[in-house]
């Protein structure tokens, strides 16, 4: 009986679906292959980092994600839904979005507890009245990034940094099992930046944490938290799965196509470009 009952539970553990799966992805537009029959699956409680060079996919493969760009072959299922089969324009508002796009969007007047509170329509420049519940736990989540004392402050006078993290609270609002950062600390000073990574990492250890998918082209962005790791070429997957063994000198040189250097000190990467010799005349 005990051990029926403990295969009962393994059983019920790995029916869990993933948070997203992509089979055999192939998007071709005009003639021009975006993207090659990617494959990709990101489980409940890991936190992703996506890395390639420009031109390597990784705007195409988010579009996809996000219902934008449709494919011309290939199966996207994201939480449980099944590309094709739902209705994505509701599903993306269970997908935290954070973007140079949204950000740019945003309007100048508006009160940072406003812009939170707007993430649970997905509405931008909000122009509805809000519940107390919708104030109070649109406050709840600036407490959550650390910017509290925002909640007044227009958009126009918050400083680069404060707006990313203003913008994460909005895309948190809607409580999202997936959250999505695409290139999030462009823009950022170092000082800013450290700080922002610095606040990514104590969010991906909350226990409550959304699903983490970072964008970047910097290895220095990649905190601890961040599990595993995909890197793309050329639109195609180069490697994917557990970071220590995606993120290496050999597989990161194929995808920027130059001699690369890699370092990891406590839990933080470092990449150096291989100088070529000097050439004496």
């Amino acid at each position: 009986m005990a051990a029926s009952l403990l295969c009962d539970k393994k059983s019920a553990v790995k029916s869990v679906p993933p948070i997203l799966e992509i089979s055999k992805l192939r998007i071709e537009r005009g003639g021009t292959v975006i993207l090659k029959d990617m494959s990709w699956r990101v489980e409940h409680r890991q936190h992703w980092v996506i890395l390639g060079a420009n031109g390597s996919g990784k705007t195409s493969l988010l579009s996809a994600l996000m219902g934008y760009l449709m494919p011309t072959a290939g199966e996207i299922y994201l939480l449980g839904k099944t590309y094709g089969q739902s209705d994505w324009r509701e599903l993306r508002k269970k997908v935290g979005l954070v973007s140079s796009s949204v950000r740019q969007m945003m309007a100048d007047d508006e009160p940072a507890l406003e812009t939170v509170a707007s993430g649970k329509y997905a509405m931008i420049d909000f122009w509805g009245q809000l519940s107390r519940a919708e104030k109070q736990r649109a406050m709840q989540l600036l407490q959550q990034v650390e910017c509290a004392q925002l909640a007044a402050r227009p958009w126009r006078v918050l400083s680069q940094g404060e707006r990313q993290r203003v913008l994460i609270a909005r895309a948190l609002m809607a409580r999202p099992p997936l959250l999505i950062l695409d290139e999030p600390c462009a823009g950022l000073d170092p000082a800013a930046r450290e700080h922002f990574l610095q606040f990514l990492q104590r969010l991906g250890q909350h226990h409550q944490s959304s699903t983490l998918v970072l964008v970047t082209h910097h290895v220095e962005e990649i905190m601890p938290v961040f599990s595993h790791a995909l890197v793309l070429q050329q639109g195609a997957v180069l490697a994917a799965g557990k970071k220590g063994a995606v993120l290496t000198a050999p597989i990161l040189t194929s995808a920027f196509s130059t001699k690369l250097k890699l370092g990891c000190q406590a839990g933080r990467y470092t990449m150096q470009v291989q100088s070529k010799p000097r050439i004496l005349l």
